[in-house]
């Protein structure tokens, strides 16, 4: 248990708390119940088998050393076929899981959370009326009330027992709050396969554990399927803003935080899961079309001809024609075209003002303005936070939406900001930036004429 030195003193109670009543829960059944003399055993090694194949081999999420199993399902089957203590053995077979790198607490953990819901999940299924043991064909109609019920109950449990030891642990981020409600639909539709194998175990009995693996594990290709779609989507949106951010050495990070920023405005306003992976994805690449300015235009020092402003003013033109068969951005291509629009109709490139410009290109405009004045620049030092902000508010109503930057003000005061690193001399060879910067409104870009 030396794992558990490292955790916070709440953090090491839950942990405790969760074991010590899946163990409770157990030695209830042996010493007052006696319900689990009479469980069929041959029946619940065949489920703790499928169950642990299943936990052994999860799938991968990007969330830092998260993994998900479809293994609930033969825990729910388990309520129906061995009853609520039957279902918590089952669980707990979980500290006995063959992947690799897991500590000793996270077993038992993971054994006695499963224990947990599934000993709940099969109090419910009896009190909505569920028979235990092997179903019938004819009464099989009278199970599935009491199994969506007892699902109802496994998978909200589930989450949130896991959801509060990455809370206290100090992993909260982990925790896909806004998704949620996508997360829990998910999940159920996976925990019918748990009827599944009560349905099939009525036919042809245990033979129905081997014949359930496989869209068992199609599900769980699923899972990494949509995982690993995501990881390219991720890699190709690093690549074009590497690509961007070689041609200027003073905006290294700045589509990453300009992407942070418009995450925390998005959230502010309650935007939902899909919207902000993509609103996330415009800030990453809401400067790609500088790949189609002229490196000299951008590092020039000095007013920029009517000419060259222009060719700055094409760039989020540029930036749609980069990305525009990349399907997955969807709503993110009117961030990328509009997020140099103002308010007052005066930005560019098409001079839409008000509630005409995009609710993603609103939301870029604020946070894209905000990281350029608290950044380093070649001409001028990185602006304090408040002083950003203030630049905000006085550009309210004219330059930025007034709801984007309250909502961006609340979400900074509340989560607060890291600015970014101080400059140090660029090394040799790299390039440096211009004089002016079209992203900063206190420092707006000089043109003269060519006549």
């Amino acid at each position: 248990m030396a794992a558990l030195r490292g955790l916070p003193w709440f953090a090491k109670v839950y942990l405790v708390a969760v074991i010590g009543a899946a163990f409770a829960l157990l030695g209830y059944s042996v010493a007052v119940s006696g319900r689990l003399e009479q469980l069929d055993w041959s029946n619940l090694l065949v489920l703790a088998l499928l169950f642990l194949v299943c936990e052994s081999v999860p799938t991968l999420l990007n969330v830092k050393q998260a993994a998900v199993s479809v293994s609930f399902s033969a825990a729910l089957a388990a309520v129906v076929l061995v009853g609520p203590e039957g279902a918590a053995l089952v669980g707990m077979t979980a500290v006995f899981s063959v992947r690799p790198g897991l500590p000793l607490v996270k077993r038992l953990f993971n054994g006695a959370q499963f224990a947990v819901c599934g000993y709940v999940a099969g109090k419910i299924y009896e009190w909505l009326g569920g028979g235990v043991g092997l179903p019938t064909i004819a009464g099989f109609d009278d199970l599935i009330v009491p199994f969506a019920g007892a699902a109802a109950v496994f998978v909200p449990l589930n989450f949130i027992l896991i959801a509060l030891v990455l809370v206290l642990t100090g992993q909260a981020d982990q925790v896909p709050l806004r998704g949620v409600a996508q997360f829990m639909v998910s999940y159920l539709g996976y925990a019918t396969f748990g009827l599944l194998i009560a349905g099939l175990w009525a036919t042809v009995s245990s033979i129905s554990a081997v014949l359930v693996l496989l869209p068992l594990f199609v599900a769980r290709w699923a899972f990494g399927q949509y995982n690993a779609q995501q990881r390219s989507y991720d890699a190709t949106i690093a690549a074009l803003c590497q690509a961007v951010e070689t041609k200027d050495y003073y905006t290294r990070g700045h589509c990453t935080r300009v992407s942070l920023a418009s995450g925390m405005i998005a959230h502010e306003i309650g935007m939902g899961s899909e919207r902000l992976r993509a609103i996330r994805y415009a800030g990453m690449l809401h400067d790609v079309g500088k790949l189609g300015v002229p490196t000299k235009v951008l590092q020039k020092d000095g007013p920029l001809t009517e000419e060259e402003f222009a060719a700055i003013q094409l760039h989020p033109m540029r930036g749609l024609e980069i990305v525009r068969g990349i399907d997955f951005l969807d709503e993110a291509f009117a961030g990328i075209m509009h997020h140099h629009e103002r308010q007052d109709g005066k930005g560019y490139p098409m001079g839409l003002a008000g509630d005409e410009i995009p609710e993603f290109a609103r939301i870029i405009a604020v946070a894209d303005a905000f990281d350029s004045m608290t950044s380093d620049r070649s001409y001028r030092g990185a602006r304090p936070v408040e002083v950003a902000m203030a630049e905000l508010r006085k550009g309210a109503g004219t330059q930025f939406d007034p709801v984007m930057v309250v909502a961006f003000i609340k979400a900074v005061d509340r989560d607060g900001w890291e600015p970014p690193r101080k400059v140090i001399t660029p090394p040799a060879g790299a390039a440096e930036t211009t004089t002016k910067d079209h992203d900063d409104p206190t420092m707006p870009i000089q043109v003269v004429s060519e006549r």
